[in-house]
């Protein structure tokens, strides 16, 4: 059976996109979403995205990880996934999604920018002097004097597979002060294995990570990853951070069809 799909990226990361509604793709089929995510051997892509109807939301977002896994909540490719649904008139300027982490709202900004409702956080693990906070994906923070200096997918791997994560895993940013307002990352991510140019709910960990931690006292912070500037604005409450919103570019790249062989 042949499938449809149509690239997008936001900030450089970057999705295979699926209109499933039919049903028919074989997502239990992990090496075959491997191998459509493989960028020598496949279309290349940081993860695969199958849109899905839904009894409770506009539609369903199922997301699988470049190692072919289904992965936890992926922030940008929700950005990417809410402009597909709005190119195809599934949502228009607002809409809601389902996720595996619940429902979340997007929006598209005046400037064309696409805006994602995130989770609630309600929790900060200090970790030496590195912190941990789940933004709907596990992420360990890690502050540097220079993010550019980091060899990222070694000292990712050591994090990643290391205590306390293990075979579980979390996924591993390296996070440098600008100014109070902006900070550089650079993302290592799980099920991906390897940096990648940006990654949506480790530019929330990270926003996050530098309020709790005394870097800003701003609520509205720019995150500079590789592949472009993600901004991150929130609610800050005795340590918690509620109205979370993930604001950013999410581009149509090509499209095309693939054969399942």
């Amino acid at each position: 059976m042949d499938f449809q799909f149509e690239k997008y990226q936001g900030a450089g990361n970057d999705f295979i996109i699926i209109d499933d509604r039919k049903e028919n793709f074989p997502d239990q089929d992990h090496s075959l979403i491997k191998k459509y995510c493989d960028r020598h051997f496949g279309i290349g892509a940081d993860g695969l995205i199958l849109v899905r109807d839904s009894v409770i939301s506009d539609f369903q977002m199922l997301y699988f990880n470049a190692d072919g896994q289904p992965g936890s909540l992926c922030g940008n490719g929700s950005r990417c996934v809410f402009a597909f649904a709005n190119k195809h008139q599934i949502v228009f300027n607002e809409g809601t999604f389902e996720t595996s982490d619940g429902t979340h709202k997007g929006s598209i900004t005046n400037d064309n920018l696409i805006c994602i409702e995130m989770g609630d956080v309600f929790k900060i693990q200090k970790r030496g002097s590195d912190f941990f906070v789940d933004t709907g994906s596990p992420h360990h923070l890690e502050f540097v004097d220079q993010v550019s200096a980091i060899d990222v997918k070694k000292k990712g791997a050591a994090v990643r597979y290391g205590a306390p994560y293990f075979d579980s895993g979390s996924n591993v940013n390296f996070i440098e002060k600008v100014n109070e307002k902006e900070f550089n990352i650079r993302t290592y991510e799980r099920g991906v294995e390897d940096e990648t140019l940006a990654c949506g709910t480790g530019a929330v960990a990270a926003a996050i990570g530098v309020h709790f931690s005394g870097q800003t006292s701003l609520n509205k912070i720019n995150i500079n990853a590789l592949g472009g500037c993600l901004q991150v604005s929130f609610i800050s409450d005795l340590g918690q951070y509620k109205n979370i919103q993930l604001i950013g570019p999410a581009t149509y790249v090509f499209s095309g069809n693939f054969m399942n062989k």
